[in-house]
């Protein structure tokens, strides 16, 4: 009896542990590709606060600008979701298909990696001088 659930179990082990890391280089890319526009409209920001824009401003606009396409792939990604977990219901094992908990775990994981990855590029672009970031360009 016990044989036959080890495979059941060392398969489900070995998806769940492919799902963190997959969740992980999710969080990875999305840091990593708002990182990298933030740091590339430095010049931008630079402007803006040349002609007056307050810090808090200057990071509340790339917060907004940034959490736009981050939303859109949550959105599509749960939709995804939740119809792949149809195919997957035969094996998994003490989970439902659509367990709303891990589904907005994951979700709210993403979403404040992506804050995160938005925030402090903006706040240490906000930080520089105006004049500085001009010059850069």
């Amino acid at each position: 009896v016990a044989m036959r659930h080890a495979e059941p179990r060392v398969f489900a082990d070995l998806v769940s542990r492919v799902a963190v890391l997959a969740l992980l280089l999710a969080c990875l890319g999305i840091y990593g590709t708002l990182a990298y526009s933030v740091v590339r409209r430095g010049a931008e920001i630079g402007v803006r606060m040349a002609l007056g824009a307050d810090r808090p401003r200057v990071v509340r606009m790339v917060l907004r600008e940034s959490l736009v396409p981050v939303l859109a792939g949550l959105a599509a990604g749960l939709v995804v979701a939740v119809a792949g977990s149809r195919v997957l219901t035969a094996m998994l094992f003490g989970v439902e298909p659509n367990d709303p908990r891990t589904l907005l775990a994951s979700a709210l994981l993403l979403l404040t990696t992506a804050l995160l990855a938005a925030w402090l590029p903006s706040r240490r672009a906000s930080r520089v001088e105006p004049v500085s970031a001009l010059r850069c360009e």
